[in-house]
Formats: structure tokens, C-alpha cells, sequence
């Protein structure tokens, strides 16, 4: 039996859509993380709708209660797609989007109607951190938590991401691009310019799929078959020998940036097992023994390549850190893990955020930024 505070108390708080899942390789690390932020958000403040994409593309509007299957076992988790297949639907006034229930191809007289008010895109890799789903939601008129279009497609290219870092002055490590129709390069001729071992990973990819680490020559094309599995375009780095450290980043028009923490990755290097699968798989040292002055050089440099790649809300980037003092940016996550074990909520509760005051936080500065875009004029 529902009581009329109850009711009053619901009409008050903010829906707030949990989109995850997706076509990307990081799909089950999305599940993981969209299951976290459910249990973690302030629920005296935020009503969360669950929203799925399954592997084929299909937006479901999922129950809460059954929404993941094997949920506790990142090997085995998946989504529940026996849920209600739904739509964005864009409005002309654009204050709320609407999401209708899908029949057979069409809404029926039966479809469930949902107002969202904010959008949480916890989406990695293609097809939801790299600007499709941000333009998507922009023309829906909807506020949604994280870097807009041109962050996000900059920041999951990596080969387009070097170069503005590159030029912008920041410090990154040797590398070279290779599109899929190219003519391929020889090992000799890669390692004479970048060293060996060396490191091969799709362009447009996270969480380190499709990474290989070639240390001899006949390791060499399979890697780069590997990558080309996941985009056409494959990005052939240098190896940096030296500590990884990470820092995490918050803010809009105001920007601040977390203590850093150090991984010690158990596998040869920090792989997608290390990070979601394998619960032994790195440890995660945090706050990361260094020095004051290295300490305030990784802020710095965090804060710097987000605003070189016009980040907004959220991104964590990636830093090693080598034996002579000289920190290197390895890359920026615009849509980081928010998993039990991910880096990026970890590194703001040790810096004074809790997780669930690190999602109000995010969600506020997605309605700050809607107001603040609703001011700009559309017409003459």
C-alpha cells in the first residue's frame, strides 16, 4: 500500500536513466558498472530506470529486480533481454525525452510511457563512449552525465587523441598508426622507430581489448590481425618501462583532480582479465607512493589533457611514470569503469567523494550543463 507521502516523496525526485550494456567488446564491463551506480545511488533523491542495449542493439527497459543474470560473476554476467524493447523518442520542446515500449515495430495502445530527466550513459568503448549515443541524446533534448559529442569520439580515438595531446604540448610516448587497408609495415622497419617490445591496440577500443604486448617478430602480424577484429584502424605504441599511475577528474566549468593511484598489474601487463575478471589480477595502491611534486605534475597534466580534448563531468587518464621523474600521459577513459574495482570512484573516496555522493555530483553537473546550453540561441 502506497501512503500520500510516498507518492508526493516519488513525485519529487529526479528519474534518472541508467544506460548500459551496448555492441562494444565492454559490454559485460558496463553491466558491472550499471549495477553499481544502481546500488550506490541516493534513492531519497533519484528514482533510476534501467535501461539495457543488448549485443544486437535493442534499448530494453529493464525490471530492477531481474535485470542481470549472474550478476555477482563477472565471467558469466549478461543482460536480461526478456524485457520490454523501447525508444528515445525526441520532443520539440526538449525538456523531457519519453521512452515508449515497442510492439512488434510499433507502440499499441499499451506501450509504457517513462519521463527521464537525466540520462548516466555508463557505456565503454564504441557505440556509447564514443559520441554516437552523446549526439543521439543531444537531439533528444535530454541532460546526460559526461563529455558531449567531440570529447568523446576524440577520446576513444586514440590515434586522433595523441595527436591533439601531442600538439597541445602534453608529454606521450612514440607511436604510429596503421589503417586496415595500408600497406603493412615490417617488424624491423616498426621496431627500428619504436623499440621493441612494442604494443599493438584498436584505435577506438577500452579496457584493453584486443591489446597485445610483441616482444618478437612472429608475435607481431597476429597482433595486428587482433586489433583489426575490433576496428579498422590499429595504433602501434612504444613501450614506456616504467610505473602506472592513474588520476581521476571531475568538473564542468570548475575542474579538480583526485590523489593518483598506481596499478601493479600480476599479468604481463594490465589486461582485460587483470582488470575485470581475475579479482587477484593487479593491485591497486592508492594513494600511489610518490612525492608531493609528482603528485601535483599528475594533476596538473589530468586537468590539462582534459581540457585539450573539451572533456566535461568525468574522465580518468592514464600516466607511467619513469625512473628519471618524467610522467608520460598514456590515454584518457572519458566513460571510466565504475565497477567494484575500478579505479576511478576508488580514487575520489580515497580524495574525500564516496561513491554515491561521486554520482549526485555527476548527475548535477549534467543539469548544470543543460541549463547552461538551453541559454544558447538556435536561430538569428
Amino acid at each position: 500500500m502506497l501512503w500520500l507521502c510516498d507518492i508526493l516523496q516519488s513525485m519529487n525526485k529526479l528519474k534518472v536513466g541508467i544506460l548500459f550494456g551496448g555492441k562494444s567488446a565492454e559490454h559485460e564491463v558496463s553491466l558491472q558498472s550499471a549495477k553499481n551506480i544502481f546500488d550506490a545511488i541516493d534513492r531519497e533523491k533519484y528514482e533510476p530506470l534501467l535501461i539495457g542495449i543488448d549485443k544486437s542493439g535493442r534499448w530494453l527497459l529493464n525490471d530492477e529486480s531481474r535485470f542481470l543474470i549472474h550478476a555477482e560473476d563477472p565471467k558469466r554476467i549478461r543482460l536480461n533481454t526478456s524485457s520490454d524493447a523501447v525508444a528515445l523518442v525526441p520532443q520539440s520542446k526538449g525538456e523531457i525525452s519519453n521512452l515508449s515500449a515497442l510492439k512488434n515495430g510499433s507502440a499499441d495502445d499499451s506501450s509504457i510511457n517513462s519521463s527521464i530527466d537525466v540520462i548516466f550513459p555508463v557505456l565503454h568503448g564504441p557505440f556509447g563512449e564514443d559520441g554516437t549515443v552523446q549526439g543521439l541524446l543531444k537531439l533528444a533534448d535530454i541532460p546526460f552525465v559526461g563529455s558531449g559529442v567531440l570529447a568523446s569520439a576524440a577520446g576513444m580515438d586514440k590515434d586522433v587523441m595523441k595527436r591533439l595531446l601531442r600538439d597541445a604540448g602534453i608529454p606521450i610516448g612514440k607511436f604510429r598508426v596503421l589503417c586496415a587497408d595500408d600497406d603493412v609495415p615490417s617488424y624491423e622497419e616498426v621496431s627500428s622507430e619504436l623499440g621493441t617490445p612494442l604494443f599493438v591496440k584498436p584505435a577506438n577500443m577500452g579496457s584493453s581489448v584486443g591489446v597485445s604486448k610483441v616482444k618478437k617478430q612472429r608475435e607481431y602480424f597476429p597482433a595486428l590481425r587482433d586489433a583489426f577484429e575490433y576496428d579498422t584502424k590499429a595504433v602501434i605504441e612504444e613501450f614506456i618501462p616504467g610505473r602506472e599511475l592513474e588520476c581521476s577528474v571531475l568538473g564542468g566549468s570548475e575542474i579538480m583532480a583526485s590523489i593518483p593511484g598506481e596499478v601493479k598489474s600480476r599479468h604481463e601487463f594490465y589486461s582485460y582479465n587483470a582488470k575485470y575478471i581475475d579479482k587477484r589480477g593487479a593491485e591497486l595502491i592508492i594513494p600511489a607512493k610518490v612525492s608531493v611534486e609528482i603528485i601535483q605534475r599528475i594533476r596538473e597534466l589530468a586537468i590539462a589533457v582534459f581540457k585539450t580534448l573539451c572533456c566535461d563531468g568525468l574522465a580518468r587518464v592514464d600516466f607511467f611514470l619513469k625512473k628519471d621523474g618524467s610522467v608520460i600521459v598514456n590515454e584518457i577513459n572519458t566513460m571510466p569503469g565504475f565497477t567494484k574495482i575500478s579505479m576511478y570512484p576508488k580514487l575520489w573516496e580515497a580524495s574525500g567523494i564516496s561513491y554515491t555522493q561521486l554520482i549526485d555530483k555527476l548527475i548535477g553537473l549534467a543539469l548544470e550543463r543543460f541549463e547552461k546550453e538551453k541559454q544558447l540561441k538556435t536561430s538569428l
